[in-house]
């Protein structure tokens, strides 16, 4: 009775390791998101800004169809996903000079701000809802990386 009292000590001292660890990585990554970069703001800063600035050029359709496209994300985390990617289509939006979110800006937004590895969800929703994606084959075709490089290079040289 001795050892298995031992051994169920440790293990939960091992697993309770394992669950501060887990917390303190995402604490850690939420702590670089926060941290400023070379523009003076951080960017959860760049996030609120997108939000507010175009927080008047959504309209219902848009805020369903968003709803829809986040759907498969774990109800956890889906506020965090849903306001991470509604900023990124407001900065598309903004950068494009629109006056209001369409269904055209929300889909590029949208690729844009997820991973590679979540935009088989993304295809198969929109075939879902009869949405063709061949106008945006170009935007699943490089990585956020390449995006973002690209956009910045456009953006100076207008």
């Amino acid at each position: 009775m001795g050892i298995f009292v031992d051994l169920l000590i440790i293990l939960w001292g091992f697993l309770m390791i394992g669950f501060m660890a887990i917390g303190g990585f995402f604490m850690f990554r939420k702590f670089l998101k926060k941290m400023p970069k070379e523009d003076g703001k951080s960017m959860m800063d760049w996030e609120e800004y997108y939000m507010e600035q175009t927080k008047h050029m959504w309209k219902n359709d848009e805020k369903k169809l968003l709803e829809e496209l986040v759907s498969p994300v774990p109800e956890l985390f889906r506020d965090v996903a849903k306001h991470k990617i509604a900023s990124k289509i407001g900065e598309v939006a903004l950068k494009k000079d629109r006056e209001r979110i369409t269904q055209d800006i929300l889909i590029e937004g949208y690729i844009i701000a997820t991973p590679k590895r979540d935009h088989k969800f993304l295809r198969k929703k929109l075939s879902q809802k009869e949405i063709d994606v061949t106008p945006y084959e170009h935007f699943f075709e490089q990585s956020k990386d390449d995006y973002s490089t690209a956009r910045r290079v456009n953006h100076k040289s207008k």
